[in-house]
């Protein structure tokens, strides 16, 4: 693996350009790199076809030039991120990057979208990093982009035959977005190049960050309805998670035997999203019995036990980068005690109160309002509030989050909680419109040292999340091919084991 540069002290202590330190013994001689550059089949003829997202993520952009008319917009890809020393995390591009030119997986870390004002309006052009041939240094001994490192990288011409953008080097690019910076508006999306964000605040003066944030509310917004595309990947992403579950019901008895039983439900959900997609879309929380009850548990360490209930809340990224998040809470030994029932209906009494408040130009909050209802009135009855179920509702009162603290809902799309820059005005307080994808979520938990909480109920946790799309009438359950009802549950689990 590659070397990472160590940190050195220029004069008087100040950091200067890290120096690079060489620990393999690299061949170079004339004669070798002849050698190496000879006997290698010529490459395959022909252009890659176009993305299919390539026609969609063209409106993108459009509808985002059209927001900031006139103005410098640089998307970067974003770089690779230490995992630890000279070891670097798997790559993902930044989400507003694959959205506005639909490149998905890994692809194409250091580069970046431009759009530069024109007197047509806007060109789009992707500044990256070109194949290096087979004649060059870089071919064999570049660990960042060398074929013989990394594999074969495309083309400039391939890439633009995918993406339908104007493709030039990426050596070209910072001068591309510095030049003539105080006569044009230039905006950034911040954080996911460093090394861009420092040239081009050296290049705008002080006083940027407002527009750059701006940049980042309106890229964020633009994917608050999603397009026929959008849509058709996140049904795509719902139906693997959807065997992901399947596999962990069938994997539930090894994860009884084993020590660490919420690592076996964690990587069987984790070999499906590998295998048929791009990896998982965030954590998988696999926690059992009390784990349950703190809210994002991911160290999953813990063991299953036969009688437990294990909430899984997963969700797999396919390789355009759209992700699911479903929840499930599943009875290991695949009935239902009566008290997990109990908590159980509660939660799905709560799901299905949101789901008939969701529609079209219902504003998104009344959706958790709903939900928040149906909590406040089960516990009130359980004789768990220190006030009436409408007293708890008010502002002043609440005690019912005691036992669901977190939101009913949040948008997902390319992002598990995607469109998170966007105003409050957009996403809280806005009313549902067609194409909008969100999560319905109520849960109940009853930590085991809760000593206001019925004993019978204490180290229960349970949430139902499904994954809803707005539809011109109604909404649809994207997730509802996995059973939410306990019966359901029981006899979809027996089918399984049987």
């Amino acid at each position: 693996m590659s070397e990472n540069e160590p940190v050195v002290q220029g004069p008087e202590g100040e950091s200067a350009k890290p120096q690079e330190v060489e620990h393999r013994e690299r061949p170079n001689s004339a004669a070798f790199r002849a050698f190496i550059a000879s006997g290698w089949a010529p490459r395959p003829a022909g252009l890659p076809a176009r993305l299919p997202a390539a026609e969609y993520a063209a409106d993108r952009r459009a509808r985002l030039a059209a927001e900031l008319p006139g103005e410098r917009l640089v998307i970067p890809a974003g770089v690779f991120r230490v995992r630890s020393n000279d070891t670097d995390h798997r790559f993902r591009p930044h989400s507003a990057f694959a959205h506005l030119t639909g490149l998905g997986t890994d692809r194409e870390p250091d580069s970046a979208l431009v759009l530069e004002p024109s007197a047509d309006g806007f060109e789009a052009v992707l500044y990256v990093q070109p194949r290096a041939e087979r004649d060059s240094e870089q071919f064999y001994a570049d660990p960042r982009y060398g074929e013989l490192w990394v594999g074969v990288r495309p083309s400039l011409e391939e890439v633009a035959a995918e993406t339908g953008l104007v493709c030039r080097p990426l050596d070209d690019l910072v001068d591309a977005i510095t030049k003539d910076a105080e006569a044009v508006k230039v905006r950034i999306v911040r954080d996911a190049d460093p090394a861009l964000d420092a040239a081009l605040d050296e290049a705008r003066g002080a006083d940027s960050l407002e527009a750059d944030a701006e940049l980042a509310r309106v890229v964020s917004e633009l994917r608050l309805v999603k397009d026929a595309f959008e849509v058709a990947e996140m049904r795509r992403a719902v139906d693997v998670t959807a065997r992901g579950f399947a596999d962990i019901v069938r994997a539930l008895p090894e994860a009884v035997e084993s020590v660490r039983g919420e690592r076996v439900v964690e990587t069987v959900f984790e070999s499906r999203a590998r295998r048929e997609g791009n990896g998982v879309g965030y954590d998988t929380i696999a926690a059992s019995g009390p784990h349950a009850c703190t809210l994002h548990w991911i160290r999953n360490d813990g063991p299953v036990n036969a009688n437990d209930l294990v909430l899984v809340d997963a969700g797999v990224e396919v390789d355009t980068l759209y992700t699911a998040d479903v929840t499930r809470t599943l009875p290991v030994s695949g009935t239902f005690s009566e008290p997990q029932r109990r908590v159980y209906q509660a939660v799905l009494d709560a799901a299905d109160a949101a789901f008939a408040a969701a529609r079209p130009g219902v504003k998104f909050r009344e959706v958790h309002a709903a939900a928040m209802r149906s909590i406040a009135a089960t516990l009130a009855s359980w004789d768990l509030l220190p006030s009436s179920a409408e007293e708890s509702l008010t502002k002043e009162g609440q005690f019912h989050r005691r036992w669901m603290v977190h939101g009913t809902s949040h948008h997902l799309g390319i992002d598990v909680h995607d469109c998170a820059q966007a105003r409050k005005e957009m996403y809280l307080d806005a009313e549902l419109k067609p194409g909008m994808v969100f999560t319905i979520e109520p849960g109940l938990y009853f930590g085991p040292h809760d000593l206001l909480a019925p004993e019978e109920l204490r180290g229960i946790g349970v949430r139902i999340e499904d994954d809803v799309l707005v539809t011109e009438d109604g909404v649809e359950n994207l997730s509802a091919g996995l059973p939410r009802d306990p019966a359901g549950i029981e006899a979809w689990m027996a089918s399984l084991r049987s």
